[in-house]
Order: C-alpha cells, then sequence, then structure tokens
C-alpha cells in the first residue's frame, strides 16, 4: 500500500506539480510483469507500459539487476569522461540495426534524455549538413508528432500543439501525405523527417512501397531521410527497428522510449559521423552509466525474444485478440491499425473514444488515445499470454457496458 492515500496524493499533485497532465483518478504504487497496483490494492492490466516505456513489464528482474549494479558501482560522471556501458549500448544499436544489411557505412550514436532531445540532435546534424550549400528546410508530415519543445514542436504537424508558443524557428515544411513531400522539395530542402508509424497521429502506418520510393528520390537528390523511431523503435515493430521492416536505409534514426525500459533515455544514431565537431551538441546526464546499463540489459532481454520468436507469437496472439474485438463490436471500430505492438482500433465515432478509456480505466485496463479516432495499444513487448487474455477479458466487459448496437449504421 501507498505510504499516502490517493486523496493525499492527489491534493500534494495539485497544489505543488503544474497542471500539464489530465491525470485519470489513479495512483499506482507498484507493478509486476504487465499488471499494476494502486493505492487501495486493485490490480490493473496495462496495454499501455507508460506510453511504450516499459518495454519489459513492470519491475523486470533483468531492469532490477542493472540499475542496482550501477547504483552500487557508478551513476554519472560526466561526457568530459569515457564511459564504458555508453559506448557498448552505441556499439549494440550499430550492430543489430546493421544485422543482414548490405549498409556498408559507419554509424555512430549520441544519447540525450528524450525522444525530443533525440530528434533536436537530428534536426542540427541536417541543419549543419546542409550549412555550405544553404540548405536548411525539413519536410515533415501532417499528423506527425516529434516532440515538445520549441523546434520539435513545429515539426510536429498538428496545429493543436502549435497554440501560445509562437515564434517558432523557420525551415520546417509540412506535407499533406507521402505523395506530397516531392512537391514540397526545393533547393532549400535539406531533409525529411518521417514516423512509419504515427504514434500522435492515429497510429497510422505509412504506405511501405511509396515510402521505399520516397526513400530513392531523396537519395538522389541527396537529401537527409530521418526516421523518428522514438515510439516505433526498440522492437515494438517486430525488429529492432521499423526502418528494417520498411526495407529503407535512412540517414538518421532516432529512439528513445523503450530503450532503458522506464529509466529516460534518447539516442539518435547517424551515419553521417563527421558532421558534428566537439563541442557542436551536448548533453549533461545523457548517456551516463544508470541509463547505459538500463539500456544494455533492456536490449539484451529484447534480442533474445527476438531470435527465440517470443516477440514474434506475441505481436500474433495481440493481433488475434484484437480482431476479435473488431468482428465482435463492429458497430464501435472499423479497423486494427499500426504495426507489431504499436497497434489500435479506429473508432467509427472519436466523440466516444474518451467514454471508452474512461470505462476501460473502471474496469482495470489501461488503454491509450492516439489522435481522435484510435484506440492505442502498447503493452510491455514481453507481455504474456495470460495477461494479454485477462486484459481482453477486461476490455470486452468494458465495451459491454457502453450498451452500443452490434451492428453499425448502413451494415446489412
Amino acid at each position: 500500500m501507498a505510504k499516502h492515500g490517493f486523496k493525499a496524493i492527489q491534493a500534494l499533485d495539485k497544489a505543488y506539480v503544474l497542471h500539464t497532465y489530465a491525470r485519470a483518478n489513479v495512483a499506482f504504487v507498484k507493478g509486476k510483469g504487465a499488471r499494476l497496483q494502486d493505492t487501495q490494492g486493485k490490480d490493473y492490466i496495462d496495454f499501455g507500459s507508460g506510453i511504450g516505456v516499459a518495454s519489459l513489464g513492470h519491475s523486470p528482474k533483468a531492469l532490477q539487476k542493472a540499475l542496482k549494479k550501477s547504483a552500487k558501482t557508478l551513476i554519472h560522471t560526466s561526457n568530459l569522461y569515457y564511459i564504458e556501458p555508453q559506448a557498448k549500448l552505441a556499439a549494440r544499436l550499430v550492430e543489430y540495426y546493421k544485422r543482414g544489411s548490405s549498409d556498408k557505412a559507419q554509424w555512430r550514436v549520441f544519447f540525450g534524455n528524450s525522444g525530443a532531445e533525440a530528434n533536436e540532435c537530428a534536426i542540427k546534424i541536417a541543419r549543419k549538413f546542409g550549412e555550405k550549400s544553404g540548405r536548411y528546410k525539413i519536410i515533415t508530415l501532417d499528423s506527425s508528432f516529434h516532440g515538445r519543445t520549441i523546434a520539435t514542436l513545429k515539426a510536429t504537424g498538428q496545429d493543436k500543439f502549435h497554440k501560445h508558443f509562437a515564434p517558432f524557428p523557420d525551415g520546417f515544411v509540412r506535407a499533406k501525405n507521402l505523395a506530397d513531400i516531392p512537391n514540397k522539395i526545393d533547393s532549400q530542402t535539406i531533409a525529411v523527417l518521417l514516423e512509419l508509424v504515427q504514434g500522435e497521429g492515429g497510429i497510422n502506418a505509412l504506405d511501405k512501397k511509396q515510402v521505399q520510393d520516397l526513400a530513392k528520390i531523396l537519395k538522389e537528390q541527396n537529401i537527409l531521410l530521418i526516421i523518428d523511431e522514438v515510439q516505433s523503435g526498440i522492437y515494438r515493430s517486430g525488429e529492432i527497428f521499423a526502418s528494417k521492416v520498411y526495407g529503407i536505409e535512412p540517414d538518421v534514426i532516432t529512439m528513445a522510449k523503450g530503450l532503458a525500459g522506464g529509466v529516460p533515455i534518447g539516442a539518435c544514431m547517424t551515419r553521417l559521423v563527421d558532421v558534428f565537431e566537439s563541442g557542436d551538441h551536448g548533453s549533461t546526464f545523457g548517456g551516463n552509466f544508470l541509463s547505459t546499463n538500463a539500456g544494455l540489459a533492456v536490449l539484451k532481454t529484447l534480442e533474445k525474444m527476438r531470435k527465440d520468436k517470443v516477440l514474434d507469437v506475441a505481436i500474433k496472439y495481440f493481433h488475434t485478440k484484437l480482431d476479435s474485438v473488431l468482428k465482435h463490436y463492429p458497430a464501435i471500430f472499423s479497423k486494427r491499425v499500426g504495426l507489431g505492438l504499436m497497434c489500435g482500433l479506429q473508432v467509427r465515432n472519436g466523440e466516444i473514444l474518451t467514454q471508452i478509456i474512461s470505462v476501460c480505466l473502471q474496469h482495470r485496463v489501461l488503454v491509450l488515445r492516439s489522435g481522435g479516432n484510435v484506440l492505442r495499444f502498447l503493452p510491455p513487448l514481453n507481455i504474456t499470454k495470460g495477461e494479454i487474455d485477462e486484459g481482453f477479458v477486461r476490455l470486452i466487459h468494458a465495451l459491454k457496458e457502453l450498451k452500443i448496437p452490434q451492428k453499425p449504421k448502413n451494415t446489412k
């Protein structure tokens, strides 16, 4: 049980924490696997994993061991000195990315603390790369999301995030879709920044052939392809990066969320190894002993799961359960979307999405929103069959409570 009850925690939060979140009325005190326990001792099935962060679920032994060891030896020195686990984690990321690839380029990694920082690094790489040629514009897509710093916020292709924070830095150009990107290219274009699966834009998986065709066009014009894998990366697609599923070779890949299983981390990996010089970029906390030891433990566990096909089995089973819900509730959902364990169910009437999430919480299963009409699922990658089954039992109980007719309108 929590040292303080829910009401006391809530009161403390409201009095002293900036009100930037619309919090649900629950506080969790411990977790194990895909289960969480609240202040009253009630258990929940977590189909959100902290918005894709708890890739090994809650309190995984491998992560506990790594953090305990780091706490006993070194947590932080600074990037003024060599950091062994940082170098090892960078090597693992490059090694796993290049596995089975014809890509012979040298790749290197910069570590920060978040996805936004990883994308800031990518933007700076692109800007410096284009400096001599006078190119600086970066094209992004409608419905994209790349972070909440001023630059990454402007790169985000959703106007609702832009209110109140102008003026923004210039040089960001928005395209309607993949087919529109070539129309936006001009003599000052230096890069295209894409999410292969739009995490906040409806779990929209971009068309594979269109992405491959775009990659060829960009390569021919010496325009960088930056892939934002903050949410889709680190095996959430079933592979180390969704870029590999799509069969493309980007110039820059950014990642964060699931890399350290809950310890703050971000990383920017690039083949442009000679663009930055000492002093061009930096981070006080980025890549310290604690976060990179955590990253090594997570990566080792997930790589074994990939090799043993455990991840493939979980993805297939989870999709089967989603398809069953889709089949039995056609009045609520229209289709399954996403890739791997970054997936969702498109809701026919976006106005009831908030209600669905709320009722699911009452039935103790945590689900998420994406865009205006997608119920999003980001379960721990090592979620068990039993946890999946229990979560969907609770989800179905929640849907039944909505009392929406089984057949959608205009369905014969």
